[in-house]
């Protein structure tokens, strides 16, 4: 476990997934995300167990915020891939529990998962991509200290229109541990 002030991660359990399969049905949730139709459960635990055979450093963790002393599961972060020799990592967040948006709980989240990169992973770089259509998560991910380092133009068809996906990253050097 993670832990932060009234935050943390944790490791993604089987009995998370009805909750993450909700989430991903709902289209406010998904419009930031590269999942462009609905998923059952049944493809959900099969992404599951696929994902268990990752490494456990790129292994999805639930969002967990404290509320009135019970936790409360709100969304997912993770690494997606980690390369090694670089040092080099992409991640990736959602907020699902949309009671939860524009709180600042996704921020607190990426800054607990960056300390974690780079106080007990020791990597150099963390990295990320968002669609221009996504402007509060850009926003949230320059509170966390990413800066935006290209773009690619028109990369996605979003709500009848091409949106530029736009590449951030935050250097070991320019990280401050803030939670």
């Amino acid at each position: 476990m993670i832990l932060g002030n009234d935050i943390r991660l944790r490791a993604l359990e089987r009995e998370d997934l009805p909750r993450c399969v909700a989430w991903l049905n709902d289209p406010e949730v998904t419009a930031g995300l590269q999942i462009p139709t609905p998923l059952s459960l049944i493809q959900e635990e099969a992404w599951f167990e696929r994902i268990l055979k990752h490494p456990v450093e790129e292994q999805p963790l639930a969002i967990e915020v404290l509320l009135n002393d019970t936790w409360t599961h709100i969304g997912i972060i993770g690494f997606d891939t980690i390369n090694w020799q670089s040092r080099v990592a992409e991640v990736g967040i959602f907020i699902g529990e949309k009671t939860f948006w524009n709180q600042g709980w996704g921020t607190r989240a990426m800054r607990l998962m960056l300390k974690h990169a780079f106080n007990t992973l020791n990597l150099n770089r963390v990295k990320l991509f968002v669609y221009e259509s996504n402007p509060r998560a850009i926003q949230s991910y320059k509170k966390a200290g990413f800066v935006e380092e290209g773009r690619m133009r028109q990369e996605r068809f979003i709500n009848g229109k091409f949106v530029d996906a736009v590449f951030m990253g935050i250097l070991r050097s320019e990280w401050q541990d803030a939670d």
